[in-house]
């Protein structure tokens, strides 16, 4: 029978939150201050104005800015319930959870600034572009302000075995919550374009029109990003196998001919962190010890759970 001391050796907790976990929910509360201002200033100038673009970028701002904020609840959220015996794998999918909520919120920003759009592209209104213009430029400068805070946060993918895992720990180290605020920065940053370029076509050559077909573009292009989280993140909330390390587990336990993998069930526990069930028969002399030295090189298991008959 084990001593406790020996129990408490392999004993081992189930913190699976990023290592840039603290530093991102510091940049993301700083953006979430920023995209408020800026929201506010943005609607009242294009009610002002008159400017759908201008008044499109403001909205969606403001929807951005509660994203933004969830981002933000998520880190704390997750950080103070990192050791709670309740959740079983920690809370390193609560950013996730955070990124899924922000994907569906761009969803509707960009059907909403869709229809509106073409509604007004149909019933075209007066715009004061030069005072419009301004607003955006000044919008866009905080945008950018934003993303070169986000994207302070960012990581690398490396390599593991030979094997690219970049896929794995993406620019984001594979936080799908900071992703989620990044993007929504982008779209932001993007509605600001497009807005300043239909305000100065609006102004300088007549073409009234630009305004809401510039919306236009913006939705679908917020919409494209809006699905791609959407699927990532649910592939982490819905426990999907991550067939790259799946594969990396099965060379490194059958490679050598005396084991066989019966079971194997490998999925993301947390940005930079996955977990793995792995049911092996094994000949003479192979025991759970000797299958868990053999996945030792890879990195991304932080909770390994191997059965050996």
């Amino acid at each position: 029978m084990a001593t406790l001391p020996e129990i408490e050796a392999v004993a081992h907790d189930h913190v699976f939150l990023g290592a840039a976990h603290d530093d991102n929910a510091r940049r993301t509360l700083w953006v979430v201050a920023l995209t408020a201002g800026m929201m506010v200033v943005e609607i009242v100038a294009g009610y002002l104005t008159g400017s759908m673009a201008l008044l499109a970028d403001g909205f969606h701002m403001a929807t951005h800015a509660g994203a933004l904020g969830v981002a933000a609840a998520a880190y704390a959220y997750a950080k103070r319930h990192a050791s709670n015996r309740a959740y079983s794998f920690g809370t390193g999918k609560v950013g996730d959870l955070a990124g899924f909520a922000s994907a569906m919120v761009l969803g509707l920003i960009a059907l909403g600034i869709g229809v509106e759009s073409i509604l007004r592209l149909f019933q075209p209104i007066t715009v004061a572009f030069g005072e419009a213009t301004i607003i955006a430029v000044v919008g866009l400068g905080v945008n950018i302000a934003s993303a070169f805070l986000l994207s302070g946060g960012h990581h690398h993918g490396h390599d593991h075995h030979g094997h690219d895992h970049g896929h794995a720990h993406d620019k984001h180290g594979g936080d799908n919550n900071m992703r989620s605020a990044y993007i929504h920065v982008l779209a932001d940053a993007l509605t600001s374009v497009l807005a300043i370029a239909a305000l100065l076509a609006g102004r300088y050559l007549g073409w009234v029109w630009m305004d809401p077909v510039m919306g236009i573009v913006g939705a679908v292009v917020i919409a494209r990003w809006s699905w791609s989280l959407m699927r990532d993140t649910a592939s982490v909330l819905l426990d999907a196998t991550d067939h790259h390390v799946e594969e990396e587990v099965r060379e490194l336990v059958e490679t050598p001919g005396d084991a066989r993998i019966t079971d194997l069930h490998v999925w993301r526990v947390g940005p930079e962190a996955h977990a793995a069930i792995v049911s092996v028969v094994a000949g003479r002399g192979v025991t759970g010890d000797e299958i868990r030295a053999r996945l030792a090189p890879v990195h991304e298991l932080a909770h390994l759970t191997v059965e050996c008959r």
